[in-house]
């Protein structure tokens, strides 16, 4: 009786042990698992603290547009219209003549954004091949610079060619806002491209400009997408050389936006909706070519070779 008794107990603690192991286990792995869980906490709200308040303003923007001005000017605010109206998109287009704006829009930074990948894609090839670093901040410098500090001296030229109130100067001058960004991506981009490729199509037979066509920019279309998005975004969305270079048949969408404001009163209704059409391009270009947008700015992450 006292050996099987002294059998049980050693059973008993026998089948302990692994419970206490496995609670000591999980109690180690638990911590790791806290950390993780607040890790991803934190990052979510510190993305809806920074998206927040632009889907706010966008969503109010919507508002405004959708409601007539009785209730624009409403206190407390109206945020939800009822009923929903269309008539200030209607007034838009109607009273200001925004398909012209947007012809000119279109005429503009199509052609300067073309204009800048036609330039600045050898241009980033040349400086990334050549590791040209003085170059790379001199078009660094350029982009940084604001562009009102090339208004006045342009204007003077201008003036001076008689070019004034044409599409001419609104695309030049859009191109020392696009150029300096397509470079920038592009010296990135075709510095992570695998320089083997090139080498062997070298000692094919082609030279220089045919391993740049042929080999380089077909592996470099991420980045050139990005680059003519962000050229298009930037050239779109100018409003200072616009207003200023060009003339009252060749004015921009931003201008038109401008001209929506009164000294007699601000018509909110009119001039959301006026501020929703000149986003509306933009926005819908950024969502469809989301992932080549991502894919071109993670391409020149890692350098190859």
């Amino acid at each position: 009786m006292a050996v099987s008794a002294d059998i049980d107990l050693r059973g008993d603690a026998a089948k302990k042990r692994p419970a206490t192991l496995g609670s000591t286990r999980s109690s180690a792995v638990n911590p790791y698992r806290l950390r993780r869980w607040l890790g991803r906490l934190g990052l979510y709200l510190s993305v809806i603290f920074l998206v927040s308040p632009a889907v706010l303003f966008f969503f109010w923007m919507i508002s405004l547009s959708l409601k007539n001005e009785l209730d624009n000017t409403a206190y407390p605010p109206v945020f939800i219209p009822n009923p929903p109206t269309f008539v200030n998109f209607i007034k838009v287009f109607a009273e200001n003549d925004f398909l012209s704006y947007t012809l000119n829009s279109v005429i503009v930074s199509f052609s300067a954004t073309g204009l800048a990948l036609l330039l600045g894609v050898p241009a980033g090839y040349g400086i990334a091949k050549s590791k040209a670093v003085k170059a790379a901040v001199l078009i660094l410098i350029a982009r940084v610079t604001p562009g009102l500090s090339y208004l006045i001296p342009l204007f003077l030229v201008f003036q001076w060619m008689h070019l004034l109130g044409g599409y001419s100067p609104q695309i030049i001058t859009h191109l020392v806002l696009t150029i300096p960004i397509v470079v920038w991506v592009m010296i990135g981009t075709f510095e992570a491209l695998p320089p083997d490729l090139e080498e062997a199509a070298l000692v094919d037979g082609c030279n220089i400009w045919q391993a740049f066509r042929h080999v380089a920019v077909p592996l470099a279309k991420p980045g050139i997408m990005v680059g003519m998005i962000l050229a298009f975004i930037f050239s779109w969305n100018n409003f200072i050389f616009g207003v200023v270079l060009a003339g009252r048949s060749t004015r921009t969408l931003p201008v038109a936006v401008y001209n929506m404001l009164t000294f007699e009163q601000i018509s909110w209704g009119p001039l959301a909706a006026a501020a929703l059409v000149v986003t509306a391009p933009v926005l819908f270009l950024t969502l469809l070519m989301q992932k080549e947008i991502v894919a071109g700015l993670t391409a020149g992450g890692v350098k190859g070779g």
